[in-house]
């Protein structure tokens, strides 16, 4: 059998137990298994009302991967279960060392690919943990200096120039070198998709992409020159495109990705469309990683009204691109 999906299972006290759980319940779309805490998980398991064995295994490989129970690698192991919907260090280290214990695995080839249920950056911080998200940890373990966050649903792509930064620190961000790097990065991850020939849109950052310099300079004197180099690279790159309607333009077929400025000018128009199918990857990795596009819900935590659609979308989309061209 080939490598499963390693699905870590997030903050264990937010949703990210109950989807994972929810999510082997229904049977996943490929072979997968889970690394936490095993404990962590049969409280899920409760909680959804289902019935799904939990089986630790010393190794990805011996997971068996069959209906009706999920394998578990153990990692971020706690000594007592934390309450649901609460910012907790303890927790925030489980999910912490969960993602890490993926990471290697990944990294070893042991895992096709890594999806990562949601964690909470608040129990990471309470716990010492500086890194302020998953990207920024992925991208540190791996020793990769080029890597950007896409989201991505069925009908739109984004890519970040800068991803978990105070607005004003964005803006500083906006360099040529970040420019041309979420540009070559958006075009490799279009052909990892299977398009021969992507057609990258980037966005402005001001009102109407600067209106030639009144509402703002970076997009004639940083986006506009890389965009021409990104072009002379071979890559079908244009803009600096308005950010209010190069998103709708991309939606109807116009461009196959976009690259956004910061954070939320991107993720705005993707998870507006709903959170349910968005899927959150991480660029540049030597490994695969997803993650679903929404957070560890406190306010729901420990109630089972948590869908795991999203989740599934990453676990397919990540299968999609693990596998051989």
């Amino acid at each position: 059998m080939a490598a499963p999906i390693g699905v870590t299972m997030g903050d264990p006290a937010g949703i990210g137990p109950e989807i994972v759980a929810r999510l082997f319940a229904a049977g996943p779309p490929v072979a997968a298994l889970a690394i936490g805490d095993a404990a962590v998980l049969r409280r899920a398991v409760g909680v959804i009302g289902a019935d799904l064995a939990v089986r630790e295994v010393d190794r990805a490989a011996e997971a068996g991967c069959t209906a009706g129970a999920v394998d578990v690698l153990p990692a971020g192991v706690l000594p007592s279960l934390p309450a649901f919907g609460r910012v907790d260090a303890a927790a925030g280290a489980a999910g912490f060392a969960a993602v890490e214990h993926g990471i290697a695995a990944a990294a070893a080839g042991e895992i096709a690919a890594l999806v990562t249920a949601p964690i909470s950056k608040a129990a990471w911080a309470a716990a010492g943990i500086l890194f302020p998200g998953h990207t920024e940890l992925l991208a540190a373990r791996a020793g990769v200096a080029e890597y950007a966050m896409m989201l991505a649903n069925d009908e739109l792509r984004v890519v970040l120039v800068s991803i978990h930064l105070p607005l004003a620190e964005a803006v500083r961000r906006v360099t040529p070198a970040a420019e041309a790097r979420a540009i070559r990065l958006a075009a490799a991850a279009m052909r990892r998709f299977g398009v021969t020939a992507p057609r990258v849109a980037v966005a402005g950052l001001n009102p109407h992409a600067g209106e030639d310099g009144l509402f703002g300079t970076e997009e004639r004197e940083v986006i506009a020159p890389a965009v021409a180099a990104a072009r002379k690279a071979g890559i079908d790159a244009s803009g600096p495109w308005p950010g209010d309607t190069v998103f709708a333009r991309a939606r109807r077929g116009e461009f196959d990705v976009v690259v956004a400025q910061y954070h939320d000018q991107g993720l705005i128009p993707v998870k507006y469309h709903g959170l349910d199918q968005g899927v959150n990857v991480t660029l540049g990795l030597p490994f695969v990683r997803t993650s679903p596009d929404h957070g560890t819900a406190f306010d729901i935590a420990g109630t089972g009204r948590a869908s795991a659609a999203s989740l599934g979308a990453a676990v397919r989309m990540a299968a999609r691109m693990a596998a051989p061209p």
